[in-house]
């Protein structure tokens, strides 16, 4: 597993991605295990798209495929809120093979964008 030194970059690709958060773990952003790359997180919000119901929400960094950490465990997001996971104040990094997942009480009531930048 390579990790980059990221003064000597060659590329930083700005990116965003989103899914519909279900009730078993889905992946929100990966990075590949030969990708040569670190992903620098710089959001991940939470919203519930539900005008009604609340759910809670957990959100887990996956290190090198395996060990979970969670970043946000059993959060209730209310009903037409937002909920903020990770900002610039609490950025972090993605090396080969980690990724965010993320798992809702309910289906259909949350979605979860991230913001992050791919340094090569």
């Amino acid at each position: 597993m390579s990790n980059p030194n990221i003064v000597n970059v060659s590329t930083i690709l700005g990116k965003s991605v989103g899914v519909d958060v279900g009730t078993s773990a889905t992946d929100l952003v990966a990075n590949a295990a030969s990708s040569n790359k670190i992903f620098k997180i710089n959001s991940v919000v939470i919203s519930n798209v539900d005008g009604t119901n609340s759910a809670t929400i957990e959100v887990i960094l996956q290190k090198d495929g395996s060990n979970n950490f969670h970043l946000a465990k059993g959060i209730i997001v209310p009903a037409a809120a937002t909920l903020v996971v990770v900002s610039k104040d609490t950025q972090l990094y993605l090396e080969e093979n980690d990724k965010i997942q993320v798992i809702a009480s309910a289906a259909s009531y949350l979605q979860a964008i991230c913001s992050y930048e791919e340094i090569g």
